[in-house]
């Protein structure tokens, strides 16, 4: 392109040169204005009196309109253009409408009527007759002087689909010619049917006459419902249908001036101007100027007769040898301005080359050194500093993580493509993204870049490196170099657990709800209970618990979480979560405490067993659920597709251990370890037996006709252990001692 362009340039320049452009003669007569808007009137054409050669050439240009608009004579038919040469006049056209209500009734019918004097004709070769809709039939009816002519065209179409799209073939839309010379036409336009079946997408037919071009059909026509005003053309001449050249010879009020010439039209005859001029050859008493572009490096000779001329040729030119009418260059000077042309043109070309070359090493240099910088400074915003601060302090305890680089995050999704994006919370967006080696990961672009989002982002990052829990979402490595932090974990297949209930993305039976809920519960027991710091997640919620492929459950999103110093068991600290999980003991005191992350998951608990949200229409479903405990109308709010009698006890349990999970005062609820407790030596989703003697019941998993069961120990004080059942009879001789269910926890 560098060698190129200077080539072209030069080439562009000399072309230039060598063009002259001929600016037109006068169109009106002296004293007479050629404009109206942008619309030029020439002579026989005017806007006053004795501006214009008969009345029927008068052009009514009205001021009212901005910008001014041109009527043809007193009539209402806009007129856009005015040809001299092709004796034409296009003017914008209305049309025939036929419209109907969903009754089938007619709303509007209105025919069209055109009526032309001479010497106006509607041009058979510029334009078309058209008819738009699946329920209608024009008739065109017109005179060509006492001839009356009369032809239709039905346009039919039963369904949108078969409409050609972009064609006017008949269906949807016909067209037809039009007759030769007609001066007066009457479009009418009716239904067969009145649009019955079809008036949804086609309430209204039409019919009109259009330029060949201006008007292009598609099903969207069908569609509208107001009338069409399109660009016509109209054939005009001076005289009437016995005038030609011939005869208008012999009259004194012959139209075309000195070096015009008459040519015969449609309907009386045209003047054009004689070889070697140009301008308005119906402009009286005035010798039009020469043409100039005749004679392109020469100039041009007038001769005798009239309109024949030879050119004289410019220095450096000559004539073709075939005639005396066109210069062509010579020769010789040809040949040497080529090669100047390529010598100045190389020249050029390489000084930009080189100029190029030097401003882009300079600028590569800059940028270079201006992204690092900011790779720095991002790493700083993004608080890098904090997080190598913290990653010292706590040495050993925090598993190493990738580093990964812009480039190949951006890669990886696709440079953050829409279409990859699996999440938005309050924290950030989660994207979809292939790393090289097609691992498919999540990654979490932080929200903005304010010094607590930064914060949070760094406490993802200390929190999640502490944690190695089958259930807590794994996190694979981090980026600091961009404008906003990124996370990047391992791939959740099944999305989150507030999907599944909520938006019916799967079924979810009441034995899976309960095994998610277990594992959510190890889960959080583990933060609470396992690691040498302690940590509250602080926003516990379905939306952020993932579900794996066998529908393993990951807790996740720890932008919130908190670190709890040893010998400290609550913390200080703004409240942050998430209205309907939030603990109201909380709320009120500011004290964060792991009591707050049990509230949170009775809330969970609730909307396991009811499939109902957290909050809707400034209602709280935890008050609701609450209420009906109290008042014994539980049933009501559980969901039916999951509760069934043979699980309805066990339902009722899991609402007892919400019920104490949603307790006021956080001392009064169990502990994540409790739970976490209950639920291992249940075997299953706690509590099957509670009612019988506490928390401390022992249960083992037996086989029975070929179905698995968790056997409790009865006999009220518990004291007997160790049992196991075998077969059908074992089982009949202690079914008063046993406390019996189907096992579907699958764990």
């Amino acid at each position: 392109m560098a060698l190129q362009f200077p080539l072209a340039a030069v080439l562009l320049l000399l072309s230039a040169a060598r063009t002259t452009k001929t600016t037109a003669a006068a169109q009106a007569l002296p004293g007479c204005s050629d404009k109206c808007g942008d619309l030029t009137i020439p002579y026989p054409f005017g806007m006053n009196k004795d501006c214009y050669l008969r009345e029927e050439f008068f052009i009514n240009c009205s001021n009212t309109a901005q910008p001014p608009t041109a009527y043809l004579m007193t009539s209402n038919l806009t007129v856009t253009n005015i040809s001299l040469d092709d004796g034409e006049l296009r003017i914008l056209n209305m049309g025939a409408e036929d419209c109907y209500n969903a009754q089938g009734n007619v709303t509007s019918n209105f025919p069209y009527e055109l009526s032309l004097p001479l010497p106006y004709t509607i041009s058979y070769t510029k334009n078309k007759f058209y008819t738009v809709g699946c329920d209608s039939l024009s008739i065109f009816q017109g005179f060509r002087g006492e001839d009356e002519l009369e032809m239709g065209c039905m346009s039919m179409c039963n369904r949108l689909d078969i409409v050609d799209q972009y064609s006017c073939s008949g269906a949807g839309c016909c067209q037809t010619n039009i007759p030769r010379g007609l001066k007066n036409v009457t479009v009418l336009l009716d239904s067969l049917d009145n649009h019955a079946g079809i008036w949804e997408f086609n309430p209204c037919g039409y019919a009109f006459i259009a330029e060949q071009g201006q008007f292009n059909f598609s099903a969207a026509s069908l569609k509208k419902q107001n009338n069409y005003q399109l660009p016509s053309v109209l054939n005009w001449a001076i005289g009437n249908e016995t005038d030609s050249c011939d005869e208008a010879h012999k009259k004194t009020n012959f139209a075309c001036k000195a070096n015009s010439m008459c040519v015969n039209g449609s309907v009386g005859y045209l003047c054009r101007c004689l070889p070697g001029y140009e301008g308005n050859p119906y402009h009286p008493d005035r010798w039009l100027p020469r043409a100039s572009n005749l004679c392109q490096n020469g100039q041009c000779l007038n001769t005798f007769p009239p309109g024949n001329y030879s050119c004289s040729c410019h220095k450096g030119y000559k004539n073709d040898g075939m005639n005396d009418k066109s210069c062509i260059e010579d020769d010789s000077k040809r040949h040497s301005k080529i090669v100047l042309l390529l010598i100045v043109s190389l020249g050029v070309s390489v000084g930009f080359l080189v100029l190029f070359l030097g401003i882009s090493w300079i600028c590569w240099g800059l940028k270079k050194r201006e992204f690092i910088k900011l790779k720095e400074k991002h790493f700083k915003e993004n608080g890098g500093l904090l997080l190598l601060q913290q990653l010292s302090s706590h040495g050993s305890s925090m598993r190493t993580t990738k580093i990964f680089t812009a480039e190949e995050l951006e890669k990886a999704t696709n440079n953050y493509n829409e279409s990859r994006v699996l999440g938005e919370g309050g924290y950030g967006t989660v994207y979809k993204g292939i790393l090289s080696d097609d691992i498919v990961v999540a990654i979490k672009k932080s929200k903005g870049g304010a010094l607590t989002q930064s914060d949070q982002f760094v406490n993802e990052v200390i929190i999640l490196s502490q944690i190695n829990h089958r259930n807590v979402v794994k996190l694979l490595g981090c980026c600091l170099e961009t404008e906003v932090p990124l996370l990047v974990y391992e791939f959740i297949t099944h999305g989150t657990l507030y999907e599944h209930i909520h938006k019916k993305r799967s079924s979810l039976s009441f034995e899976l709800r309960m095994k998610i809920a277990t594992q959510s519960a190890e889960a959080l027991s583990h933060l609470h209970s396992s690691i040498s710091t302690p940590i509250i997640h602080r926003d516990v919620k379905t939306a952020n618990i993932l579900l794996d492929y066998d529908y393993t459950a990951k807790v996740s999103d720890f932008g919130a979480s908190r670190l709890v110093p040893s010998a400290q068991t609550d913390i200080q600290t703004l409240v942050l979560g998430t209205f309907g999980y939030l603990d109201p003991e909380y709320l009120q005191s500011n004290q964060l405490t792991e009591k707050s992350d049990v509230y949170s998951f009775g809330v969970v608990l609730v909307e396991l067993l009811t499939s109902k949200v957290p909050v809707s229409k400034d209602r709280y479903l935890t008050s609701i659920f609450l209420a009906s405990m109290e008042e014994d109308w539980l049933n009501q709010i559980l969901d039916d597709d999951i509760v069934n009698e043979g699980n309805i006890e066990t339902v009722k349990k899991v609402a007892n251990l919400a019920k104490r999970c949603l307790r006021v005062k956080g001392e009064e609820r169990p502990t994540m370890k409790e739970l976490e407790e209950m639920s291992v030596t249940a075997k299953h989703p706690w509590g099957f037996n509670a009612n019988f003697c506490g928390e401390e019941n022992e249960y083992l998993l037996g086989s029975l006709n070929s179905d698995a069961y968790v056997v409790g120990v009865g006999g009220g004080d518990c004291s007997s252990s160790g049992l196991s059942v075998g077969t059908t009879n074992a089982y009949d001789s202690m079914k008063n001692q046993l406390q019996l269910m189907p096992y579907g926890g699958g764990r």
